[in-house]
Order: C-alpha cells, then sequence, then structure tokens
C-alpha cells in the first residue's frame, strides 16, 4: 500500500471550500489540462455517500474505464471517492477541509493506493505514480486556490445567471465550470433541442433564437465562431467570417427585443484587430488595422451594436493567444516541440499578444461584474513577447532544443494568407483597461504561465 498526501492552504473558509468541490464544473477545473478525461455518467447530485462517477481516462495511448464511489462524506469538512473499477489494484482519496487559524483554511488531499500486481507493481513503478501524483495535485491545488481568492473577490455582489454560445470549445467549456464553481448558473446555448433547463436551443445560421427564452439570464458571453486554425480557403474565410456575424446578430437582436434585457452583452473579439504593427505597444485607443483578421473584427464587433443602443453595457474582449495545454494554439505546438522540433517563425521578432487561460476566466467575470467596462477590452498578459522568446521559452519550459527556423517565404505563401496574419503578424497588445480597473494577473510573464499549465514547475 502506497501513501500520499499534499497540503496546501486555502483563501477560503473550510465549509466554502467544500461547497466549492459540490458543484458542477469542479471535477472539471481539477482536471490538469494535460491529462483526457471523459466523463460517461453521473448518478447522484452531490458528495453523498454513494454518488458515482463513470469516466475514462487516458494513460498513454489506451483510455481505461474507472467507476468512483463517494464514502465517508462530513458536510464542511471532507468526503473520500474510493475506485471501484479502474487502473489501479486499489484507490482511496480523502479529501479534507481543516479551519485554519487565520481566516482560510487548508485542503488535505490522502490518497492510499495500490498498483496493479501488489507489492510487485508498487515496488517498480511507486515511485513514477507519486511523482505523477505531486504534479497533479500542486497544479489542482494552485488552480483551487486562485479560483477561490478570485471569486472571493466578488463574494459581495449576487450570483449571475449566464448563457454563453460557443460552450463547447476550449474558453467557452473552461469558463461554465469556472463560472459554475464560483456559484453562478449556466445556460449554454446549443444548435440542436435543449436537453434541460441548463441548456437553450438556437439556429445562429438561420437567426433564431427566441428572446422570451433568455428571460432572467443576468449576462450573455457570446463565443461562437468557425476556428481560425486551418488552410484558408475561399470557403473557410466564409465560415470565419459568417459564424461570428450570425451568432452576434441574432443574440444581439433577441437581447434587443427582450422587456428586460440583460446587464451585459460580452461578444468575443481578438487583437488581430490591430492589424500587424511592428513593435508598438497597442492598447484599446489604437485604430483597428488592416487585414482579412482586422476585417473579421470590425464587422464581428459591429455586429453587437444592437445590443449597445438598446441600454445594455456591451463589452468586446480582444483574446490574444491563449496559453493552455487542454487546446489551442500552445496545445498544436507541443508535438513539435516535444519533439525536439521547435521553430522560431519567420525573424522572430514579430510581438504575440498572449494570455494564460485562467487569467482568461477571471478577466471575463471580471468583466461581467464591472460596470465601468465597455467597449474594446485587450484580454492580454501585460508582458507579450516575440515569436523568438516564445519559441525558446517553450522550448526550455520542456527542455528540448527549439532551434529550427521556419523560413518566412514558406509561412507566407504554403499557408495561403493565415500564416502572414497569425504567426508572422506583430501585435503588442497590452491590458490598458484592465489595468486601469486593478484587474491582477496571476500570470504576467510567460515562463511561469507555460510550467503552470504543462506541470512543468
Amino acid at each position: 500500500m502506497q501513501v500520499f498526501e499534499r497540503r496546501s492552504l486555502m483563501p477560503a473558509p473550510a465549509g466554502e471550500v467544500y461547497d466549492w468541490h459540490r458543484r458542477p464544473g469542479s471535477f472539471a477545473r481539477m482536471t490538469p489540462p494535460w491529462n483526457r478525461i471523459r466523463v460517461l455518467e453521473r448518478t447522484g447530485t452531490g458528495l453523498e455517500d454513494g454518488a458515482r462517477l463513470v469516466f475514462e481516462v487516458k494513460l498513454g495511448p489506451v483510455w481505461r474505464h474507472w467507476v468512483a464511489e463517494h464514502h465517508g462524506n462530513v458536510p464542511g469538512r471532507q468526503f473520500a471517492d474510493r475506485q471501484v473499477e479502474g487502473p489501479f489494484r486499489s484507490w482511496d482519496h480523502t479529501h479534507r477541509f481543516v479551519p485554519a487559524e487565520q481566516l482560510g483554511s487548508e485542503l488535505i488531499d490522502h490518497i492510499e493506493f495500490e498498483l496493479p500486481a501488489g507489492a510487485l507493481g508498487d515496488a517498480a513503478g511507486g515511485g513514477q505514480a507519486r511523482r505523477t501524483l505531486e504534479r497533479m495535485f500542486r497544479f489542482r491545488q494552485a488552480r483551487l486556490a486562485s479560483d477561490l481568492e478570485r471569486h472571493g473577490f466578488w463574494s459581495a455582489q449576487p450570483r449571475l445567471t449566464v448563457a454563453i454560445s460557443g460552450a463547447s470549445g476550449l474558453v467557452g467549456s473552461h469558463l461554465a465550470d469556472y463560472l459554475t464553481t464560483g456559484g453562478h448558473r449556466v445556460i449554454k446555448l446549443v444548435r440542436r433541442p435543449a436537453a434541460g433547463p441548463d441548456e437553450i436551443s438556437w439556429d445562429p445560421a438561420a437567426g433564431v433564437l427566441d428572446p422570451g427564452a433568455l428571460a432572467g439570464v443576468d449576462a450573455i458571453v457570446n463565443l461562437a465562431g468557425e476556428s481560425i486554425a486551418g488552410i484558408w480557403t475561399t470557403s473557410k474565410r466564409h465560415a470565419i467570417m459568417a459564424s461570428r456575424l450570425q451568432a452576434t446578430r441574432t443574440l444581439a437582436a433577441a437581447i434587443a427585443a427582450m422587456d428586460a434585457p440583460p446587464k451585459v452583452f460580452v461578444s468575443a473579439s481578438a487583437v488581430g484587430a490591430y492589424g500587424s504593427l511592428g513593435g508598438e505597444a497597442v492598447t484599446e485607443q489604437t485604430a483597428l488595422g488592416e487585414g482579412f483578421l482586422a476585417d473579421v473584427c470590425r464587422a464581428w464587433e459591429a455586429a453587437a451594436q444592437p445590443a449597445a443602443e438598446s441600454g445594455v453595457r456591451v463589452v468586446n474582449p480582444r483574446f490574444g493567444i491563449v496559453v493552455s495545454a487542454a487546446g489551442g494554439a500552445v496545445a498544436s505546438m507541443l508535438p513539435a516541440f516535444k519533439a525536439g522540433a521547435g521553430a522560431r517563425l519567420g525573424s522572430g521578432d514579430q510581438y504575440w499578444a498572449w494570455v494564460e487561460l485562467d487569467d482568461l476566466l477571471a478577466a471575463v467575470e471580471w468583466i461581467l461584474h464591472d460596470d465601468e467596462l465597455s467597449g474594446p477590452v485587450n484580454v492580454t498578459a501585460p508582458e507579450p513577447v516575440t515569436n523568438r522568446e516564445f519559441t525558446k521559452t517553450l522550448g526550455r519550459v520542456l527542455r528540448r532544443p527549439a532551434a529550427l527556423v521556419a523560413p518566412h517565404v514558406v509561412i507566407s505563401k504554403g499557408l495561403r494568407g493565415m500564416g502572414d496574419e497569425m504567426f508572422l503578424a506583430s501585435q503588442r497588445a497590452v491590458p490598458a483597461k484592465l489595468r486601469a480597473r486593478d484587474f491582477r494577473f496571476g500570470f504576467a510573464q510567460l515562463e511561469p504561465a507555460l510550467r503552470h499549465e504543462l506541470g512543468r514547475a
């Protein structure tokens, strides 16, 4: 039998930390981005004894079935989950929440486990298992402490009902989990019949959304749109533009038709709005630039104006490159970099505005609550870096060489315009509005952000 235990102070009372674990989204928030897990079934509604979670976890190239059952529940103080079926010979994880002398509490994760093959398995793989657990729980406890602190900043404000379009994407899915663990209710807009009270069916391509279905919604976050990744053929460009305009216009029209509209409409945009400006610092006051992405962002933001004209506060967060191991640009770069084939793109002097995923989620939460924010808001880390520095940093974090160069002409000609605007354009965007409102980034510098997301502390 192996025993693993990790303790960490939490910036919230024990009962509040326990409640965080009870809420929808907590299991997803506790899953490190480098792990692959698929939830298949839940029985029970919380942490009560006998409630079960059935999921699959990817171990190497293989998906393994895991059934976990809760037991030992003491409301506000502890709960445990044991493996009923899964990859371990045995597994029992107790979560304890202990009041601390100050205002916070201590979280204790205590795990007793046996590897397959019993004592022989423990002897052969016990050390690796403990290193894997240390990496996992270091991330989990750091993310939990950060979430609790950020939600706590707004604890005096009422909990919100937030409708999200694009909730199946990288940002949308994580935002839904982040908000629900903060006590908010999330309603997802889906392009199929709604499966329950927390879904609303719509058809943005046809402009169909019943304004009455949004009754009682306090905020709408619009993240819908075709991915910009891939070769920009004529049809791809059309899909990128049309999907954003259709979704935004449909939402804005529904909001304008409501008797009691939401207080805020957060409709996404991107730093591509600025075009390519070399090393010039870019704030929200900078004029919009030229190029396909700039044209998309210009039209995308304008499509939200009917909501503003009806008196709703409209915010257009202009997102930078999202730093996450769970998906997006950085995740797509990992295979090459892990293989030692990381490459600078062109000269490498172009600036990349980036933002760590959890900082992005906290920024959206801030935007939902802060009535002083409206219009474009750069959601980017305060220290953008050049592609050269990004490449070196990612290689250093992964402990792999990253000395190759992808020539400018190959990127520009080979990717039919996408390479010029996504990889070679320079946007030194800084979050002037967020900083003026005293928003605090957890990851102002790239290397700590990458180490957190990749579990490479």
